[in-house]
């Protein structure tokens, strides 16, 4: 039996939500007038009534946008070592361990951007499906490619993921409103199941 199982990180498979944890980390002084700058936003977005994407992205931005990739992704592995796997479930990491992995794909689907996420998905041996930061010339630029992965989004770059395969079961975890799409198609979706 060919089994897919789709996870959500933050929040999900980690107690804390990693953006403003790698941010902080990558700079804590920038990230402490950003953060101050972005409050207003913030609160729209509590109120939903401002775009998710276009916030995350001014403030990830309003922090790593002009910084080498090299750099950034030097910060990311730091990061890692520091935080795997203390921010991660201890009841997710025990289940994630116990995967079988004969016949079985696992993703890990997040709203985070690649940057900092990509190394607690190679240590989860999982394939990443994530925002992506947008680099020229090895710098970033502050934009993303694509789309924000979430909502809708996690279920468009799911399905261009396993376009040739075919699973005989899908098994979707999630937390938040953003992962309910996902959840929805999975054969079976669970909510905060390590929680």
């Amino acid at each position: 039996m060919k089994k897919l199982y789709c996870f959500d990180f933050d929040g999900t498979l980690t107690y804390k939500d990693t953006m403003f944890m790698y941010l902080k980390f990558y700079n804590s002084t920038k990230f402490r007038v950003q953060f101050l700058k972005h409050i207003p936003l913030f609160i729209l977005l509590k109120l939903k009534l401002a775009d998710a994407e276009k916030v995350k992205k001014s403030f990830v931005g309003s922090i790593l946008k002009g910084q080498t990739q090299e750099k950034i992704e030097k910060k990311s592995q730091q990061f890692f070592e520091r935080y795997y796997p203390k921010i991660i479930r201890e009841n997710a990491l025990d289940f994630i361990n116990n995967i079988d992995r004969n016949n079985t794909q696992s993703l890990l689907v997040t709203a985070s951007l690649d940057i900092w996420t990509k190394p607690f998905a190679e240590a989860l041996k999982m394939q990443l499906v994530a925002t992506e930061a947008e680099f020229k010339n090895g710098i970033f630029t502050g934009n993303f490619v694509g789309k924000n992965c979430n909502g809708k989004e996690k279920l468009i770059r799911i399905k261009k993921v396993i376009t040739d395969y075919k699973f005989d079961k899908t098994i979707a975890f999630g937390d938040t409103s953003g992962d309910k799409v996902m959840l929805q198609w999975a054969n079976e979706g669970h909510y905060q199941f390590f929680h």
